[in-house]
């Protein structure tokens, strides 16, 4: 019985992870095909297509010298609007820090979490000063949690940060795999 059960579970761990993904891929194809079900023909990933090339459509035009100045003014009102500036202006931070130009998490580190110990924690640089609140000996660290997407902000004193010479996203995968997937 034993044995059947240890079966059960090597095969729960390799088709639950799998079975999942598929699962997640698959209602969000169905949910965008479900955007475009009015019309009168049935095209399976049309929705995927069309959400692709309106994404698309909208950065371009968003770029354009003639849009830019709406753009900048609707950001403006977002930003002084009570409640929906909270709201907007930490979702458009979240969105810069992983795909805009000003990605954050691009520096990878290994932080010393105190002088008597031999323990360390990995993590990715946000800020390289804290002049802003007259610190200019600690930086900023975010250490994202694993198996969550939450994360913490610790400032470190600058002398317990070693950089790593490592992608950035497989540095993301480790620590959000709580140290399973393989560095390198």
């Amino acid at each position: 019985m034993r044995r059947l059960l240890n079966y059960f579970l090597s095969g729960f761990l390799i088709v639950a992870p799998i079975g999942l993904t598929v699962y997640i891929l698959f209602a969000l194809l169905r949910w965008l095909d479900d955007l475009f079900a009015g019309l009168s023909f049935d095209v399976p990933g049309l929705g995927l297509v069309v959400a692709v090339l309106l994404i698309t459509g909208v950065g371009f035009v968003a770029k354009s010298f003639l849009v830019r100045p709406f753009v900048i003014i609707t950001e403006r009102v977002l930003h002084r609007t009570p409640l929906v500036s909270i709201i907007y202006s930490s979702l458009k931070d979240l969105f810069d820090a992983f795909v805009g130009d000003n990605q954050k998490f691009n520096r990878p580190v290994l932080v010393r979490l105190s002088a008597q110990e031999q323990t360390f924690k990995m993590g990715f640089v946000t800020q390289t000063t804290m002049t802003a609140i007259h610190r200019d000996d600690l930086l900023a660290v975010y250490f994202p949690h694993s198996y969550n997407f939450s994360g913490e902000l610790v400032l470190v004193p600058v002398q317990n940060i070693t950089y790593l010479d490592l992608p950035s996203s497989e540095v993301m995968k480790f620590i959000v795999s709580g140290g399973v997937s393989r560095l390198g």
